[in-house]
């Protein structure tokens, strides 16, 4: 019998704007999938959200950098399922530590800037978990979202993904020409870019080398793989969002946004109806330049 309920996976949704997003994609009609890394927080948070009259949602365990761990909830969606409907990729981190002590205020990114710390560790992390994981989550479910008759791909980015974050000019240009720019190229740009940074050389190589520098090209990469995406897959309906400056532990609680306000534009394109466009970034549910 077919399963008609659309089923959606939401990555990093124990906490902040993904459980939050997993909240209103349920409040849709949607049965979420709600994934983290560690199982006591995700269960918690699964009984959070049922606490409060939220029932179509269910936990499963995932690390995004973990390719195990991947194949078992792509093998728990397809054997249950048998389908899977919207995938949102909510699961980063900043690729950054706050120096100790020091004194942030909110809605002020500056202060924020000047209290963080960046080493080569921290970048690699970023590198791998927002951009190779956000890529193995969608080679891995890009069969069973197949199967789909309304397929959704959300790649939650950031301001900090638009191509005047780059400074170099070879780099922007490689990275806007999505005609010619293949996925291994992406990836050579990546280890290009960690090999900079563990030599020190971010700055003459053109690439951003302060504030939140793993990040930026991180969410960069993730802007230029969802519009690779949607010129692969046309059937699908791909596309990248920045929430907004939304209070949560990615921007040390900073923001100025509640993730009910942040969670609106990837709710928003997780739901949008057939025909709509792909390959498109929204600045939280409008539409904006990858410039």
């Amino acid at each position: 019998m077919e399963n008609r309920q659309r089923i959606a996976i939401v990555t990093g949704a124990n906490k902040g704007i993904g459980l939050e997003i997993s909240r209103q994609l349920s409040e849709n009609g949607i049965l979420v999938v709600l994934t983290a890394r560690d199982e006591v927080r995700g269960q918690a948070a699964v009984k959070k959200l049922q606490d409060v009259g939220v029932k179509e949602v269910i936990f499963h365990q995932l690390d995004i950098s973990d390719p195990a761990s991947i194949t078992c909830l792509k093998e728990f969606v397809k054997t249950k399922f048998g389908k899977l409907d919207i995938l949102v990729n909510n699961a980063g981190v900043g690729g950054v530590e706050l120096q100790s002590p020091t004194t942030l205020i909110e809605g002020d990114s500056e202060s924020l800037f000047a209290a963080i710390n960046e080493t080569y560790e921290m970048s690699k992390e970023c590198i791998d978990i927002n951009y190779y994981g956000t890529k193995a989550m969608c080679e891995a479910f890009i069969p069973l979202l197949h199967q789909s008759k309304s397929p959704r791909i959300v790649n939650v980015s950031a301001t900090f993904g638009k191509l005047l974050f780059i400074p170099g000019d070879s780099i922007r240009k490689e990275l806007r020409n999505i005609d010619n720019l293949a996925e291994d190229r992406l990836e050579e740009l990546m280890e290009s870019f960690l090999v900079d940074c563990k030599e020190g050389r971010l700055k003459e190589s053109g690439w951003p080398d302060r504030a939140f520098s793993a990040y930026k090209v991180s969410k960069n990469a993730v802007n230029a793989y969802t519009r690779i995406l949607a010129k692969n897959y046309p059937k699908f309906i791909v596309n990248c969002v920045c929430p907004g400056y939304v209070k949560t532990d990615l921007t040390y609680n900073t923001g100025t946004l509640t993730v009910e306000e942040g969670a609106k534009g990837p709710v928003m394109l997780a739901l949008l109806p057939d025909g709509s466009p792909s390959g498109q970034f929204y600045n939280q549910t409008e539409p904006t330049s990858f410039e």
